[in-house]
């Protein structure tokens, strides 16, 4: 069974309100492609997005009063969300409710459908490319001090290990995949022989 989603757009000087329409219809595409099932979309018209919310404070709470009646447990953003946008609004709607952004979805489909060990590996890669700048202030509760033995240094905080660990990932991936394209090349040479 899918998963039932809501959509949110904005409509800016930039964008109009046909073009976020047809935004929308992209993103429930891909929405459905992921698995979801569409079931409203919400548009807001602001000059920007909002800092907190995206959205201004009475349409994010009309967005979740509907997500709330409905028992709608994934919200999917049109626009890439910052950080503190995807933490102030995963507070208002709860623990339990999914927020994404156009990017994530697009990740998530990428990696339903990776096939090779290559596909895999270049989908992970940019999930974490993906994860790394979003990891600021992500983690609030467990911004607490570590250091000793094992540690990189005296005093470092749970988000600097966290970057260092997806940093060191980021790394291994490529030398993967540099790896994986040297025995495809062998491979395909030893075929054409």
């Amino acid at each position: 069974m899918s998963e039932k989603a809501i959509l949110v757009g904005l409509i800016t000087p930039d964008v109009t309100q046909e073009q976020a329409y047809e935004y929308l219809d992209e993103l429930a595409f891909l929405a459905k492609t992921a698995g979801a099932k569409p079931l409203r979309n919400f548009t807001q018209k602001l000059k920007h997005p909002d800092n907190k919310t995206f959205l201004g404070k009475g349409k994010i709470e009309e967005v979740r009063l509907f997500a709330e009646e409905n028992d709608i447990k994934l919200i999917i953003f049109d626009d890439d969300l910052n950080p503190s946008q995807i933490r102030n609004i995963e507070k208002l709607f709860g623990e339990e409710t999914k927020i994404l952004d156009r990017s994530n979805l697009i990740l998530d489909i990428f990696a339903s459908r990776a096939q090779t060990a290559q596909a895999r590996t270049q989908v992970e890669l940019a999930q974490y490319q993906y994860l790394l700048p979003r990891l600021t202030r992500m983690w609030t509760h467990l911004e607490r001090q570590k250091g000793g033995i094992g540690m990189r240094g005296p005093g470092e905080t749970q988000i600097e290990t966290d970057r260092r660990i997806i940093n060191d990932k980021i790394a291994l991936l490529k030398k993967k995949l540099v790896k994986i394209d040297k025995q495809s090349t062998t491979r395909r040479k030893g075929r054409e022989h």
